[in-house]
């Protein structure tokens, strides 16, 4: 794939994590007709219901097929409870009284089946951000691109690494005086590159999008003439390690984060801005995967794509 152009780009640098062990709880035994705290029966009832509906139409646009995907909702900020759909379940098919109730600490406090370990990056988005609604999903785009997206920026680091430390053994076996400190300074492979410092499976990279009109779909983005960077993890099934690492990235990520090889997600303040920016992401996801195609078809045909490809208004 070509490397990217002004419209986006991978971008990656050294923020490392540790953690404790991660697992799935095993819920409770089956229970009917349970409700959770802070709501009443009737606010409970609508909530439920359109989980469920959004769970359904995102289902129908492949976004989470087989049993893939992560949805929930906050019902209660003190003590944190979500409802969710439970763990193996097939999204497109629950039904509002087959949703379970998590507490703080990922544990099923109401309803049947097993609590997803992905729950654990939930928690960790609602308790970071403030989000009332965290929807994941394992689309083709976000798959691809997350994918894409990683590898990119680790080769490039490596890349520029080896540069480095080939310059630098250079300049000290002919005895050349630097020029300039190395203190903070970055590669022209790194410039070229936009990424950082390299990081290893606990670094973040960035997947960048600017100047498209779909941007101000995203909460506070008000014109096409604007830039975002989607954090992307490496993938982990220590979802305890996996949500700590998130952590620090959650706050200044555009309501989205994307885990590499994996897929997205997305949150807001409720569950309409959640699908809101959902559907956002998702699009300039898509938009970029097809833009890169369109690049190295540019470049087989002519040698070099245009300097304004994909630049927007």
């Amino acid at each position: 794939m070509p490397s990217p152009n002004s419209n986006a780009a991978a971008t990656f640098s050294l923020e490392g994590e540790s953690g404790r062990p991660a697992g799935e709880p095993n819920g409770p035994e089956p229970t009917e007709g349970v409700r959770g705290p802070g709501l009443s029966q009737g606010e409970e009832g609508r909530l439920r219901e359109e989980l469920c509906a959004a769970m359904a139409a995102i289902h129908q646009r492949g976004w989470c097929d087989g049993t893939g995907g992560n949805f929930s909702c906050v019902l209660l900020r003190k003590p944190l409870m979500l409802l969710m759909a439970p763990s193996g379940v097939d999204k497109g098919r629950v039904q509002p009284q087959e949703l379970i109730v998590v507490d703080g600490e990922g544990q099923v406090c109401l309803g049947s089946g097993r609590a997803s370990a992905e729950t654990l990056l939930h928690l960790a988005i609602v308790k970071e951000t403030g989000a009332g609604a965290v929807l994941h999903t394992h689309s083709q785009a976000g798959t691809l691109l997350s994918q894409w997206s990683w590898e990119w920026a680790a080769r490039s680091s490596l890349a520029a690494q080896t540069t480095k430390a080939a310059s630098e053994f250079q300049e000290e076996r002919d005895g050349v005086q630097k020029l300039q400190t190395r203190t903070g300074s970055r590669s022209s492979q790194a410039e070229a590159g936009g990424f950082e410092e390299a990081g290893g499976e606990d670094g973040v990279a960035y997947l960048e999008v600017r100047n498209l009109e779909m941007l101000k779909g995203i909460a506070g983005i008000r014109t096409h003439r604007s830039e975002v960077r989607i954090p992307v993890l490496a993938n982990d099934q220590d979802l305890a390690r996996l949500s700590l690492r998130a952590a620090p990235h959650l706050g200044r990520a555009p309501a989205g984060l994307l885990i590499a090889g994996h897929g997205l997600y997305a949150w807001g303040q409720e569950l309409s801005e959640a699908r809101r920016h959902l559907e956002i992401l998702e699009f300039l996801l898509e938009q970029r995967w097809r833009q890169l195609l369109l690049e190295s078809l540019v470049e087989r045909g002519s040698g070099s794509a245009p300097a304004n490809l994909g630049q927007g208004g």
